[in-house]
């Protein structure tokens, strides 16, 4: 596994945890030294991200300040289009919902925050196995997204106009 994958990779992990995470526990999920660990906690620290070191593990303070549900449409090939816009604008997907008219508000969380994650879900939904929630509702559905703060968001909402895949609530 290449460097960068990795920190993004520990970054996610760290950042869904409910619990502090050793670097010996990383270190051994991503099958390097402790010390390897240390250093991809200090660049992931000098790209932004607010990561604490205490006696139990590394926990990561989110930067994320801002959320807004966005209503989207678009055809089952371009979910890899709209997660990395969203995601290379600067935001995570918490989630996507649709709202069924018989029943109701029918959510999944997603947590996608780079692009690997959005590549992993599309060829989960490929395969067949299950199909999008906006398959219900005729491509029509929403997501929460968070982004550091309100100018970011306000950037991945004309992006996603821009592309055709917001729709005006």
């Amino acid at each position: 596994m290449k460097a960068e994958k990795r920190r993004e990779e520990i970054l996610s992990f760290i950042g869904n945890a409910e619990n502090p995470i050793p670097a010996s526990v990383l270190a051994e999920r991503f099958a390097v030294s402790r010390q390897v660990i240390v250093q991809d906690i200090a660049i992931i620290r000098a790209n932004g991200y607010d990561v604490t070191a205490t006696n139990r593990g590394y926990v990561l303070n989110s930067k994320i300040q801002a959320t807004r549900v966005f209503k989207c449409r678009h055809s089952f090939e371009e979910i890899v289009d709209e997660g990395a816009l969203i995601i290379e604008a600067g935001g995570k997907v918490e989630d996507v919902f649709v709202n069924h008219r018989v029943y109701g508000r029918i959510s999944s969380r997603l947590d996608l925050i780079n692009r690997t994650h959005v590549e992993e879900l599309y060829r989960s939904l490929v395969s067949g196995a299950s199909k999008p929630l906006m398959s219900v509702t005729d491509g029509y559905h929403y997501h929460t997204v968070s982004a550091e703060d309100e100018a970011t968001l306000d950037g991945i909402e004309r992006a996603l106009r821009e592309r055709g895949f917001l729709i005006e609530i």
